[in-house]
């Protein structure tokens, strides 16, 4: 079995040569001439022969304490330094110090093992910091975000608890209020929740034969009443049918987040149309609307958890509702692409492959 390193191509190790033939062979020659220079003070005598022995056992001796001094200094120079070095890095990084780096112990051109493990350990230090600055920022926008509604009900309550009279339809208003706080915080924590589960390990996508068409026109059913309710226009142009092979649940998040914020973000007398098209080897479906739509930095930022851009509807959502959708999608096999302009509209397009999903 051949390793990753072994075809590594960042790998320069230094091969034998003869260079290094003709040093092995020189000491070599050294080594024997040394024991041919004892030979010569011990005649053939019985008596001399132990001397002999004695002589050469001690030779060798020296000959083996040299080796062990040369073996270990080259032992510690090429692994116990580095190891010492990599163990003393690597406690660095588990007392949460992300800015460690290791640098490689030979040059670009001659990188053995040690310096491409060194070059990885400082890559997966790196994507450790970056995971670790996302999860702090993660915390603070939760925390941001939750702040809010919880403050909104708390103010409220406090009101309805401690006003005296409070005529109706104040009272009723600051019910809805706190309804609609409570609401926006149970559904903080419920896209918590979801994100966090689909993007971790703990999902298998269970992909099934199902109709797209009718999924779409049930899902759109609730959002043409409130787009109505809003006084924006909502139409749907989807095929009798349109047989796919991908996990329903995952797609069914898409088309309700992308439907959401369709409506949201489009004004009263604007359009949102809800469009399907099946074309060989793939089916398509766009969500466009007549919103405020976005510019070049907010579209590239529009998939990011609790990114809100500055439009008219900031602070409706919590802005996790695209990031989700953009991982349903993943896991569904389908891909999200967005056109967008301020002042024109959005239009997100997601292109699922006929089959697609997981086996």
């Amino acid at each position: 079995m051949t390793g990753r390193a072994a075809a590594d191509p960042r790998l320069r190790p230094r091969r034998s040569s003869w260079r290094d033939f003709l040093q092995v062979f020189g000491v070599l020659v050294v080594l024997a001439y040394g024991q041919a220079m004892i030979r010569p003070a011990f005649p053939r005598t019985d008596g001399a022969s132990v001397g002999y022995a004695l002589a050469m056992a001690m030779y060798w001796a020296v000959v083996a304490a040299l080796f062990c001094i040369v073996y270990a200094r080259q032992r510690r120079r090429v692994f116990d330094r580095p190891m010492r070095q990599l163990s003393a890095a690597a406690g660095q990084v588990a007392a949460g110090d992300f800015t460690v780096r290791l640098a490689p112990t030979h040059g670009g051109d001659r990188w053995d093992y040690v310096d491409v493990m060194f070059d990885d350990f400082n890559t997966m230090v790196a994507q450790l910091g970056s995971i670790e600055a996302l999860k702090e920022d993660f915390i603070a926008d939760v925390s941001h975000e939750i702040k809010t509604p919880l403050a909104v009900i708390a103010n409220y309550a406090d009101a309805l608890a401690h006003e005296g009279r409070l005529a109706p339809e104040r009272r009723a208003d600051y019910l809805r209020t706190i309804t609609r706080a409570a609401g926006r915080a149970a559904a903080l924590v419920a896209n918590i929740l979801a994100l966090d589960k689909l993007g971790g390990e703990r999902i298998t996508p269970a992909p099934r034969l199902f109709d797209l068409a009718r999924q779409l026109a049930e899902t759109a059913l609730p959002f043409a009443e409130a787009a109505q309710a809003k006084g924006v226009g909502f139409s749907a142009e989807l095929e009798d049918a349109a047989p796919v092979r991908a996990d329903e649940g995952m797609l069914e998040i898409v088309w309700r987040n992308l439907l959401s914020n369709a409506v949201k973000f489009t004004p009263p007398g604007g359009t949102v149309v809800l469009a399907q098209v099946s074309r060989p080897g793939a089916v398509t479906v766009t969500v466009a609307d007549t919103g405020w739509g976005m510019d070049q930095a907010t579209q590239a930022r529009v998939f990011d958890k609790f990114y809100q851009g500055e439009t008219a509807a900031k602070g409706e959502g919590n802005g996790l509702g695209l990031a989700l959708a953009r991982r349903a999608a993943q896991l569904a096999g389908a891909s999200i692409r967005l056109d967008s302009a301020p002042g024109v509209g959005s239009v997100f397009t997601v292109t699922l492959p006929c089959g697609g999903g997981a086996p």
